[in-house]
């Protein structure tokens, strides 16, 4: 698991993919930090709601190669026969996407930290936040590794993973249009909904088990739909 983990990771390093996601990252929180910061403001909160925003947008590009690639270039037959058993290989590729995605979310620290350096307090409302990034992004990432897992195409990997995403996170907004039961499942699976609880500064063991299920269970298909292969290829 930790041997594909570090494989991937390597290979992402050696090629500007990385490098360029991390560089559209902390360019979009600078734009987003520069006017509050030069107005005096010490809420970095309206940037953490669009840091997760623009996850959106950057897991469907880190995350589209990870597996559609094996299929495409024909070493997907070397997971199918591995012995190595497909989850510890799926949940290694996974772990790589999120280390990198940790890596981004250390280097964002940068900005809040300039705030406390001119006088303004690290709150536990905006640690909150950053436990619930840290989640978000995995569940995100998770999606992101499930659509690369049914096509061989990275650019159609890409996008199923952003419409899958763009759904999740307006689930919410969509049960406004409706009523009854839809709107409570709507409601119930929003990850805006769930995200907003931890930029409130509120831990709540409900969210960080949805998360958590919500990563398990992307991980979990994905892992059926590799195996669903090998079964029919024999």
């Amino acid at each position: 698991m930790f041997t594909v983990a570090k494989k991937e990771i390597s290979t992402y390093f050696k090629s500007p993919i990385a490098y360029v996601l991390i560089g559209l990252f902390m360019l979009m929180i600078s734009v987003l930090f520069y006017t509050p910061f030069s107005l005096g403001s010490g809420d970095f909160m309206p940037v953490m709601d669009s840091m997760g925003f623009f996850l959106i947008f950057l897991v469907p590009i880190l995350t589209m190669r990870i597996l559609a690639e094996d299929r495409k270039n024909g070493t997907e037959v070397l997971l199918l026969t591995s012995p190595t058993s497909l989850t510890k290989i799926v949940v290694g590729k996974f772990l790589a996407m999120y280390f990198i995605f940790i890596i981004i979310t250390i280097l964002s620290l940068i900005y809040p930290l300039i705030m406390v350096a001119y006088g303004a307090v690290f709150t536990v409302q905006l640690a909150g936040a950053y436990i619930g990034f840290l989640l978000l992004g995995a569940a995100f990432i998770s999606v992101g590794v499930f659509a690369s897992a049914i096509t061989e195409n990275q650019i159609i990997s890409a996008i199923i993973s952003f419409v899958a995403l763009l759904a999740f996170w307006l689930a919410g907004t969509f049960s406004t249009q409706v009523g009854g039961d839809i709107a409570k499942f709507l409601n119930w699976i929003s990850l805006t909904a769930r995200y907003d609880v931890f930029t409130r500064g509120l831990l709540g063991l409900p969210e960080i088990a949805y998360f958590v299920f919500f990563t398990i269970l992307f991980i979990f298909l994905t892992v059926r739909v590799i195996e669903r292969r090998r079964w029919i290829q024999g």
